[in-house]
């Protein structure tokens, strides 16, 4: 073989490799798209919502050892109604706390104790808690701080401008729609972002448009929770992984070990990515029922749970209200909030008894009118049991 040949051949074994790669490349991504097409389709939500990690990019968070289990308590009877409920909200699990003990358990639909389900919008209270935590270790000046001094690639986006404190109440002002059934919404167009691998930072730096000034109106921006994220990165040159892993929930401790859904250059998915054991999810209503503190440490400040959880962002009069990334019911007793995640993941907490009920799902009819309400009336009847005024 002459030389002018064999370089020809070297050069067409090159070219078949790299065209084998992005073959690779291509098929793994056109997968991780068709995960986001079937997410909730009828007969995958249940096994696609506790195996995230083989859908998507993830990354672990580092927490250490595994926590010890919850301690047990006496078994309480559950509201009449309950087993039909859980039928009706597709409950995969549920777990009832006590004053932090285990006081009821359950799992269905072929789900475990051990299984680690995707939070959804569960994710964005665990962020707040971090963000009181570095806020106290002085990584922010103030809430009302523009999020471009931490997060400079904003500049000139929608979020130009915007405090910290508004983004926080959902009250940004920046136009996104929140409609998971329309394949062009920018919720969708975020999925697919994650799916090809994409970058959320750059997704987020791309909003142009607003629907008022910030602190104006309040509007479900879910985007809003992963800039929090690129502030806090940016005040601490941190991942999120590693920040939540050795400020909130090492110190807290978890059962199992937890991860995030990432996007392509391995940024969490700081606004619906975070997986736990639902046993891990009571641990951390347990935390904020207590103030920020467990198992006789303060984790997370008790100014911050306190402002966190009060209804402070401009919500319309007679709704459910809005503090930082907590929901607050409108008719709310005193010492009752909740962290909320589409397709029925909830977190209640009710201090007038007690109760702690962390709820994972796959309720795709979560969007029809009255759902939310059959999901509140079943977790105050639960608290009610446990002692709470009803």
């Amino acid at each position: 073989m002459t030389p002018r040949l064999r370089r020809l051949g070297l050069a067409l074994l090159g070219l078949l490799v790299v065209l084998a790669a992005l073959a690779l490349w291509q098929r793994e991504a056109l997968l991780r798209l068709n995960a986001v097409n079937t997410l909730f389709a009828e007969d995958r939500i249940v096994h696609n919502f506790s195996h995230m990690g083989t859908l998507f990019e993830t990354a672990p968070i580092p927490v250490g050892a595994p926590a010890d289990p919850l301690p047990a308590g006496n078994p309480l009877p559950m509201p009449r109604g309950y087993d039909a409920w859980l039928a009706r909200r597709a409950v995969t699990g549920i777990v009832v706390l006590r004053d932090g003990a285990v006081v009821h358990e359950a799992y269905r639909l072929g789900t475990g104790p051990e299984d680690l389900r995707i939070s959804w919008s569960v994710a964005k209270s665990y962020l707040s808690g971090l963000f009181g935590i570095l806020m106290q270790q002085g990584h922010i000046d103030s809430l009302d701080d523009p999020v471009t001094k931490y997060a400079p690639d904003l500049a000139g986006s929608a979020y130009d401008g915007v405090s910290i404190r508004h983004v926080l109440q959902m009250a940004s002002g920046v136009e996104f729609d929140e409609d998971y059934l329309d394949f062009w919404s920018d919720i969708n167009k975020m999925g697919r972002v994650l799916a090809l691998g994409g970058s959320m930072d750059a997704f987020a730096a791309g909003l142009e448009a607003r629907t008022g000034p910030p602190g104006q109106d309040w509007a479900y921006v879910s985007i809003d929770t992963h800039v929090l994220a690129m502030v806090l990165r940016g005040a601490t040159g941190q991942s999120l992984t590693e920040l939540m892993g050795t400020h909130l929930l090492g110190p807290l401790g978890t059962r199992a070990a937890p991860y995030y859904v990432t996007d392509g250059d391995g940024v969490a998915f700081a606004l619906g990515g975070l997986n736990l054991t639902t046993r891990d999810y009571a641990r951390m209503g347990e935390l904020f029922r207590q103030g920020g503190r467990f198992d006789g440490r303060q984790i997370v400040p008790a100014d911050w749970v306190a402002a966190s959880t009060a209804p402070s962002a401009p919500t319309d009069p007679g709704a459910i209200r809005y503090g930082y990334q907590w929901w607050i019911p409108a008719d709310a007793r005193t010492g009752e909030f909740l962290a909320r995640g589409v397709y029925g993941q909830y977190v209640y907490i009710g201090r007038q008894s007690g109760t702690v009920v962390a709820v994972n799902a796959a309720d795709r009819a979560f969007r029809e009118a009255g759902a939310y309400g059959d999901a509140l009336g079943m977790l105050r009847a639960i608290a009610a049991r446990n002692g709470e005024t009803p």
